[in-house]
């Protein structure tokens, strides 16, 4: 499939403006095609991992977003930054990055405890934390990777 160009190519960010804000931010909203073809978009932290350009989720390991995938892998990922304002104007100036790609859940012991870790690491460096959520919780988290086919990214003015 061949993706739209944006058609404002002016406001257009960088694909290494984009990573970074992937990087940075802690969170965006996932949408996925749902129950009789509506849109399901839901708010998830997320973790970009350098080593393979893929976003990795974790949740839990039943539910509507499951089968919304299981009915259709192909999804959209919206993070947007906390924006700026140019001294002396009130609107607020907010670079958005947009993934489209395949959802896939990962069944590898290894790589899940992986993205756990990391995922946690972005939020605290509380290894006591970390270690009592592994060894509490582990055996009932479900990982997902997003695998980008097609990558956006914008800065848009509020005014």
């Amino acid at each position: 499939m061949e993706f739209r160009k944006m058609r404002r190519l002016k406001q257009q960010i960088s694909d290494e403006e984009c990573i970074r804000i992937l990087k940075e931010q802690p969170r965006g909203v996932l949408s996925m095609v749902g129950d009789g073809g509506y849109p399901y978009g839901i708010p998830l932290n997320h973790f970009y991992m350098e080593e393979d350009g893929h976003l990795y989720f974790h949740g839990a390991k039943e539910g509507y977003k499951l089968d919304c995938l299981a009915a259709c892998d192909k999804v959209s990922y919206c993070v947007y930054d906390e924006g700026y304002r140019k001294e002396g104007e009130w609107a607020l100036n907010i670079n958005s990055v947009v993934i489209f790609g395949r959802m896939r859940v990962v069944e590898d012991e290894e790589q899940k405890r992986k993205i756990c870790t990391r995922l946690c690491q972005k939020f605290t460096d509380d290894r006591e934390y970390l270690r009592k959520e592994m060894e509490s919780a582990f055996s009932r988290v479900n990982c997902l990777e997003l695998i980008p086919e097609h990558m956006t990214g914008k800065l848009v003015n509020e005014s």
